[in-house]
């Protein structure tokens, strides 16, 4: 195995072997810095072994951070060889690999693990509880998603990377058609990660339903919590589906079976209908807490109640049912009939009804509101005509007589990116500002946010309006090349430079943090946007336990109505303080996600003595967590009093 992978680098692609060689150096650079500066035990101690979920949040942004670098790495190579007709920079294998990798990096390896982030370091003290319902799970999670992240980047160097499209229809990605391992390191990675996307998406559910603060009603619970909850109940009957399709993929190709070869009795339209009942309520699983996101900004920075609270609280519920009745409309052409096709154009429609509603909410919060143009509340004044745009050109794209003409064209990966990168991105962009001085204990520096935001805001209309031109003239996605006589060039040329422009948005948002770290405006009250939510009432950063006294809610926008009636949350309160229970930290999440990895990294390969020595760590982990007995600890009061006073 070694031999082919060390063959595989020394015939391999310039750019894959310069990749390769900073991959090293970068690994080096970091095991030498924590070295010199003795680092390697806190970062054991604070890092590796958390279960606190505010670390385990930062983690999750992090690592969506890097895989941004990542995908947008991808998209310029791939937008760079589109430039000019006839461009030879990548070949049509390479190109093939860039394609999948960016698709699939963005959406599972950025937007679930900033989705995730978000949820981490806000639910919790949203509604006034001292950690998740399973921390060592929620550790668990993380270290699935990293692992298997990391498991998927490496295909990039070691074996090469998958190349049938971030979907892997059979029988493209069957072994008859793909036969290297790349096709093997997209199932697996994404198993890994997707176990622990579910068991994240369960222990918010318990969290939210079975943890909140005295007083916190249902309809009292801030929209994003809400808006969480609906996400979670998708992910929860989305991902088995997704589960079930690569389980039943990677048995094609390591296992010999057919369930999707059509000359064995295999079909493989089972495998595009499982995949897109998972794959379209993933756009509601990323887009809902964005939604979420969003309200709590208009809210905050207009300084007014959201509008039609309930209405809003229905329709993220609303959506995240009828999301789960037009995975059909993304193959229409696939012959099922009017009756079918019409059902599901229906129901695609249907969905953008309650998106309305949200949209006029948030507008009429808005309606004389003394409005602060602070960077959250740009990216969410960006994404509304953005969204508006991708939700047109969607109700275009649902009218099946219609996508019969779209399908397959570029007008599809103008809207996608529409709604994908003006919803979630913008959505996730708005809330790391909004909470980053909760994470870290400073603001973001605001004028090099407002270039990153006006670079990145013009290069993606530069970008994705040309898009839909090009796709009414006939460009098919997943084109490495296309001859001069197209007509295609100019608008091509005009979309790479706005590909271009985000990159150095995105660049601007790299020197933005790295600046703030050293000169950004500390937060000294624990409140810098005058907010309304309970975690504006704790200390930034949030200590580990979150709440000294658990607080008692009384209303809506709990911490906006005690600063209202001058009852300010603090130790100066009447209640007495008792000892703080808390969970320990675990070593067991890192090692049985390492486990995971040596498991998928042996099947990558079918070397399956590697693969069993992976599965027997998978067990032997789940045995000793069973037999443990980790009662956790007790914070004592003068702790805390030292905590607080600190």
């Amino acid at each position: 195995m070694f031999k082919s992978l060390v063959l595989y680098l020394k015939n391999a692609d310039p750019l894959i072997q310069m990749s390769a060689v900073a991959i090293v150096l970068t690994l080096i650079g970091i095991v030498v810095a924590l070295t010199y500066y003795k680092k390697w035990g806190w970062l054991w101690r604070e890092w590796i072994t958390t279960v606190d979920h505010k670390k385990i949040g930062i983690m999750y942004l992090i690592c969506a951070l890097l895989m941004l670098f990542r995908g947008g790495v991808d998209a310029l190579l791939m937008r760079t060889q589109l430039a000019f007709p006839g461009m030879n920079f990548l070949d049509a294998q390479h190109y093939n690999e860039i394609f999948t990798t960016h698709g699939t990096i963005m959406i599972l390896f950025v937007a679930m693990p900033m989705l995730f982030a978000m949820m981490n370091i806000a639910v919790p003290l949203q509604i006034g509880a001292r950690d998740v319902a399973f921390p060592f799970l929620n550790a668990v999670s993380f270290w699935l998603f990293f692992f298997g992240a990391l498991l998927f980047n490496l295909s990039f160097v070691l074996g090469g990377s998958p190349d049938a499209g971030w979907v892997s229809y059979p029988p493209l990605a069957e072994l008859s058609h793909s036969p290297g391992p790349g096709i093997n390191y997209y199932v697996l990675s994404l198993q890994i990660s997707g176990i622990g996307s579910i068991a994240t998406g369960i222990n918010f559910i318990v969290t939210i339903l079975k943890m909140r603060a005295p007083g916190m009603t249902l309809m009292r619970m801030p929209l994003f919590t809400w808006s969480v909850l609906a996400s979670c109940i998708v992910i929860i009957f989305a991902f088995p589906a997704l589960t079930v399709a690569l389980a039943l993929l990677g048995l094609d190709r390591i296992a010999g079976t057919h369930f999707f070869t059509m000359l064995h009795g295999g079909n493989p339209m089972m495998y595009v209908n499982l995949f897109w009942i998972w794959g379209h309520p993933e756009v509601y699983i990323a887009i809902l807490p964005v939604y979420g996101i969003f309200s709590e900004i208009v809210s905050t920075f207009s300084k007014k109640y959201i509008f039609g609270y309930k209405s809003m609280v229905i329709s993220l519920m609303l959506i995240s049912v009828i999301g789960y009745f037009v995975w059909v409309h993304h193959f229409f052409t696939m012959g099922a009939g009017p009756g079918v096709n019409s059902f599901f154009a229906v129901a695609s429609m249907a969905v953008g009804i309650p998106t309305g509603v949200k949209v006029f909410n948030w507008l009429f919060t808005m309606f004389r509101g003394r409005i602060r143009l602070t960077l959250p509340m740009l990216w969410t004044l960006a994404f509304i005509p953005c969204f508006a745009i991708g939700g047109a050109t969607g109700v275009m794209l649902a009218a099946a007589p219609g996508d019969y003409q779209f399908h397959n064209s570029y007008v599809v990966i103008a809207h996608f990116h529409q709604t994908l990168i003006g919803g979630a991105v913008f959505g996730l962009l708005a809330g790391m500002y909004y909470w980053w001085p909760k994470m870290f204990g400073f603001k973001l520096n605001e004028t090099l946010g407002k270039w990153a935001f006006w670079f990145f805001n013009i290069g993606f209309y530069v970008c994705f309006m040309p898009q839909y031109a090009l796709g009414l003239m006939g460009m098919t996605r997943r084109v490495y090349t296309y001859p001069a006589a197209t007509g295609w060039g100019t608008l091509n040329f005009v979309s790479t430079i706005g590909a271009y422009l985000m990159g150095i948005g995105f660049l601007f948002i790299v020197v933005q943090v790295l600046y703030s770290i050293r000169y950004g405006e500390r937060d000294m009250t624990g409140d810098p946007w005058d907010g309304r939510t309970l975690e504006w009432s704790l200390p930034s950063p949030v200590p580990y336990y979150n709440f000294a006294q658990i607080p008692t809610v009384n209303g809506r926008d709990a911490w906006w109505e005690m600063k209202q009636q001058r009852k300010e949350y603090s130790l100066s309160s009447t209640k007495e303080l008792k000892p703080i229970h808390m969970p320990n930290n675990s070593s067991l999440p890192f090692f049985m996600g390492l486990a995971f990895f040596v498991a998928g990294f042996g099947l990558v390969f079918n070397q399956f003595m590697i693969a069993t020595v992976g599965l027997i760590g998978v067990v032997v982990c789940m045995l000793w967590r069973s037999l443990e007995k980790d009662t956790g600890h007790w914070i004592s009061v003068d702790e805390i009093k030292q905590m607080e006073a600190s």
